[in-house]
């Protein structure tokens, strides 16, 4: 008998809407994680529900509604998401295998699409985050909470989990397609961004007293930092630097949207004021942990950026657009599961 295949695409999540309640809501969700805020859990409490949320919440609420009207009122995150979906769902056309997404903070609900993957009994489960560098606060926790859903069925199928996939040759060309946009020489340096973390976050990969400072994480991946976000993201750099031969020298890795200075350096706000002040007029910006336009790349890096750009005297920051729906990526996302069934 063919086995019946349900694979699960994760992405971090996004409000409903851009209103004050519905960003309240997400952001209390998303940071009363234990993995994304690892702190205890009164800590936590205080900290998430007294001050973030109630401060953070109205600020926010007014961003999304710049970046919902951006797109004709939905998230971009939820509308390449479901295009990708559809592209991928056609790779398996003729497989009796069925794609599912779901957010992990807000909605579609892990819960919500998890149940309706256990009513149709699959053979075969493949959860698959859309985190291609393994972070305990993304790719963990929707790991986790797919576990901790599938611990209450009485039924548990078969079940495939896909950590990371920072070296997917699809993944990687769908970037460097986006790149080909543009003319690299027009660029006098070229960014490429990733999602901060504390540092205690990787730290805590490490066994014993070692730290992601003691390793070579800038220049390696080894068997000791496979799983070190850092290590990975320097890792996927170099990949898509070597395919369109950007020289070490023109780029720098930097990493943004951090809440306090002990966060993985350099920051990426940091390195466009410093190329401004060096009198850069146009700078690249990559940013690769993110397979679908954002909050964090549409209005971070694109408005955000280039404010603090023209502040010091350079006059474009360019975004390279996210893998979004590119084919290349979609070839990636099928490899993985293939791979897997």
């Amino acid at each position: 008998m063919r086995k019946r295949v349900g694979v699960l695409l994760v992405q971090l999540g996004t409000p409903d809407s851009p209103k004050t309640n519905d960003v309240r809501r997400y952001l209390s969700e998303f940071l009363n994680d234990p993995r994304v805020i690892d702190l205890p859990w009164l800590g936590r409490k205080i900290l998430v529900n007294g001050i973030i949320v109630p401060f953070r919440a109205p600020k926010s609420a007014k961003v999304y509604k710049e970046l919902f009207e951006m797109y004709e009122g939905v998230s971009p995150l939820t509308l390449h998401t479901e295009n990708a979906v559809a592209k991928l769902q056609d790779r398996f056309a003729n497989d009796d295998v069925t794609i599912h997404w779901a957010m992990r903070y807000q909605n579609p609900s892990m819960y919500d699409v998890m149940e309706q993957m256990r009513e149709q009994n699959y053979d075969h489960i493949v959860v698959l985050p859309l985190f291609p560098q393994y972070a305990s606060a993304t790719t963990g926790s929707a790991i986790d909470l797919a576990m901790r859903i599938m611990r209450k069925w009485w039924v548990v199928p078969e079940v495939s989990m896909i950590n990371q996939f920072w070296d997917n040759e699809g993944y990687i060309d769908s970037i460097v397609e986006r790149a080909k946009e543009f003319n690299l020489d027009d660029y006098d340096h070229i960014m490429f961004s990733y999602h901060g973390l504390p540092d205690r976050h990787v730290d805590k990969v490490y066994e014993g007293s070692d730290l992601c400072s003691d390793q070579p994480c800038e220049t390696e991946v080894n068997e000791k930092n496979k799983f070190c976000y850092k290590a990975t993201c320097y890792a996927t750099t170099r990949l898509i630097a070597a395919k369109l031969n950007i020289p070490e020298d023109r780029y720098t890795v930097c990493f943004q949207s951090r809440l306090d200075k002990k966060w993985l350096t350099p920051f990426a706000d940091k390195v466009v004021e410093e190329q401004g002040e060096k009198g850069a007029k146009k700078i690249l910006a990559f940013s690769p942990a993110f397979v679908a336009d954002c909050l964090e790349t549409v209005i971070e890096i694109g408005d955000e950026y280039q404010e603090l750009f023209e502040e010091k005297g350079g006059e474009k920051v360019q975004l390279v657009p996210s893998s979004n729906d590119h084919d290349r990526f979609i070839d990636g996302l099928e490899e993985l599961i293939r791979e897997r069934i």
